[in-house]
């Protein structure tokens, strides 16, 4: 039996689609197989950033409503042979699935598939109930940069209350913002949070280069550099296995 991870966080814009493209890879080339779900139905950005925006056939509200198999639905990843995306539904909303679908959905993933990694919508409304139904753990994704909020905490507690297990990734830290005090450390976002570190992401000029390339030309958004050396070391620490990793 395969492990679900869901990736969340409380707002948009913190990385989450892009950790689970990425640390989705990264389990991948370690040899495992990988289904990742978009779960922001109504928006959809997963396909995009790992560039099979134009090979999307069916997508999840088929499969819940029973139009299409979940495996006709898969997207085969075009580098990694045992990588597979499970696309949203671009024109439907969040009530197009519930709870009790995901679970199904993903339990049937699960029998099949070593790993399956699940992109959840910013917010803690139907999008993230929907996201976390069926998962056996969570990375919470936090921005270094930006302030934790009362949703930010809320979305913690609500993980605790459904009794999954959640680590925390923290994102884009410049030590140099650190020192300057116009950004929260490490150690910091560790502390308000409560959460045991799963990972840390430095900022890496690399990433930002590429995003901009993104919104200006459409080109595929890939972790570069430093930021790449750490989603796989967070690959090889993922949830509920023994750390393979070995600090350089």
């Amino acid at each position: 039996m395969g492990r679900a991870i869901v990736i969340t966080s409380g707002k948009g814009g913190v990385g989450k689609t892009t950790t689970t493209c990425n640390l989705g890879a990264a389990i991948a080339q370690l040899g495992k197989s990988v289904v990742l779900i978009d779960a922001d139905i109504g928006l959809r950005n997963l396909d995009v950033v790992m560039g099979l925006e134009n090979r999307i056939v069916y997508h999840v509200v088929d499969v819940v409503r029973g139009k299409c198999s979940a495996q006709k639905a898969l997207i085969k990843d075009r580098r990694l042979e045992n990588l597979w995306l499970l696309p949203a539904s671009q024109t439907d909303d969040k009530d197009a699935v519930t709870p009790d679908d995901m679970r199904t959905l993903i339990a049937e993933l699960k029998a099949i598939y070593e790993y399956v990694l699940i992109d959840c919508p910013a917010g803690i409304e139907q999008g993230f109930k929907n996201a976390i139904a069926g998962a056996d753990e969570a990375c919470r994704g936090r921005h270094a940069g930006s302030l934790v909020d009362s949703r930010c905490r809320s979305r913690v507690g609500l993980l605790a209350a459904q009794n999954i297990p959640t680590r925390l990734i923290v994102n884009r830290i410049s030590q140099h913002l650190v020192k300057k005090g116009d950004m929260l450390s490490q150690a910091d976002v560790i502390e308000i949070l409560a959460l045991e570190l799963l990972g840390a992401v430095p900022l890496d000029e690399h990433v930002v280069a590429v995003d901009q390339q993104r919104h200006a030309g459409g080109a595929r958004r890939q972790v570069d550099g430093r930021a790449r050396v750490h989603q796989h070391r967070e690959a090889a620490r993922r949830p509920g296995e023994r750390s393979r990793a070995r600090d350089r």
